[in-house]
């Protein structure tokens, strides 16, 4: 029991928040961090027996946390060209740029708002929207919109997995909550891409590319290089 007594402990901490805040706000332009998890976990736990953390702070500090990462990720993509960034220097990620810039100009409203439940998605077509001067304000209107909504179904699903299993140790609702969280994720980006896709047919072909480089000619020699006959010497018969 010292695990559970430990995640109890750790939730119960006011640290805890700032953790989440960091988390979610990392997660806005480096989607390795999983802050989708993070926010799951905390909300499974704030439904079990010790009623920590407060789920009421829970969601305000996820989203605001998440408008932070999607501003900055934003601002990156004023500044800095990001085509060269090393996130985005594979054929995936040179063909999500591709496709955020054609769905910036198609539907810039809902592909910000869809965009933030795909993780490398959300990074790509914040940077570009940043980087094609979409406006400040309407940007950051619809980025605070997708963050409380993702705030808010990240905690859904915490919430659901922890009083599942209210009556057993709050870690079973934790890892439930996480692994049906990863499940849910799956599903959600599968369906925002063909969604997406619906609405950009070229985008969807760009993304699913192949990220091999091209295959190239094999090398020839110059022209000034083929041989041709010498003669050396005068012929005799």
């Amino acid at each position: 029991m010292g695990l559970e007594q430990w995640a109890l402990d750790l939730a119960a901490s006011p640290w805890i928040y700032l953790v989440m805040y960091l988390f979610a706000a990392i997660d806005g332009f480096f989607p390795p961090i999983p802050s989708e998890s993070v926010v799951i976990a905390l909300a499974a736990l704030a439904v079990g027996p010790g009623g920590e953390p407060n789920l009421w702070v829970v969601v305000p500090v996820a989203a605001l946390g998440a408008f932070t990462g999607d501003q900055i990720a934003f601002s990156i993509g004023r500044r800095v060209p990001v085509h060269r960034l090393r996130l985005f220097r594979s054929g995936r990620g040179q063909a999500a740029l591709a496709w955020a810039e054609r769905a910036l100009e198609r539907r810039g409203a809902s592909f910000i708002i869809a965009a933030r439940y795909i993780p490398v998605g959300r990074v790509a077509v914040n940077m570009t929207a940043g980087a094609v001067g979409f406006p400040r304000r309407r940007f950051t209107f619809l980025a605070a919109i997708a963050a409380v909504t993702w705030a808010c179904y990240s905690t859904v699903i915490g919430v659901s997995a922890g009083a599942a299993f209210r009556d057993h140790s709050p870690l079973w609702g934790v890892v439930v909550g996480v692994v049906g969280g990863v499940v849910i994720g799956v599903v959600v980006d599968w369906a925002l891409r063909r969604w997406l896709s619906r609405a950009d047919p070229d985008g969807a072909a760009i993304l699913e590319a192949d990220e091999s480089p091209a295959p190239t000619d094999p090398p020839q020699a110059p022209a000034d290089e083929v041989r041709t006959p010498q003669h050396h010497g005068p012929h005799t018969r």
